[in-house]
């Protein structure tokens, strides 16, 4: 698998990233990549949008965050493109989005949340550890995940 790196979205590469799509099926699971950029960079400030790439191909999207009203930083969007699903793109990126709160805003636990359906996401998360925390939010379950050494 080629290297997976999380970047900047800019001028260079915005219309790449409100291209990418996840599968018809998926659709009900995940906010469109342009709704997430406006909301990362008209309403809410403490946001951190990410294309995903896999060498200089970009195959995802994800969008970290500070969640002010619960206090807690969030893995609020992640998608990966229907193209390059089940190639190992997910679990690469989401270990780098917890590498990057985790060193960058050194937290103790990042929550996430998914639809009920997506039974692939939630066997993705709790391979990585994160828990229900018996919380729905905008009816999605929520999970958490605890940072070990902080």
């Amino acid at each position: 698998m080629e290297k997976v790196e999380l970047r900047t979205i800019n001028a260079d590469n915005f219309e790449e990233c409100i291209r990418l799509k996840v599968s018809d099926a998926q659709k009900s699971f995940v906010a469109s990549n342009i709704y997430s950029l406006a909301q990362a960079w008209v309403y809410y400030k403490t946001a951190w949008p990410f294309a995903i790439y896999a060498g200089d191909t970009m195959v995802g999207f994800v969008m970290l965050g500070f969640y002010a009203e619960k206090s807690q930083y969030t893995i609020w969007r992640f998608m990966i493109d229907a193209r390059f699903q089940n190639k190992g793109y997910g679990r690469a990126a989401l270990t780098l989005a917890i590498q990057y709160l985790s060193d960058e805003h050194h937290v103790g636990e990042i929550y996430l949340s998914y639809e009920p359906d997506n039974i692939v996401a939630e066997k993705l998360y709790e391979s990585f550890g994160f828990v229900k925390t018996g919380e729905v939010c905008h009816g999605e379950l929520e999970m958490r995940l605890a940072i070990k050494n902080r």
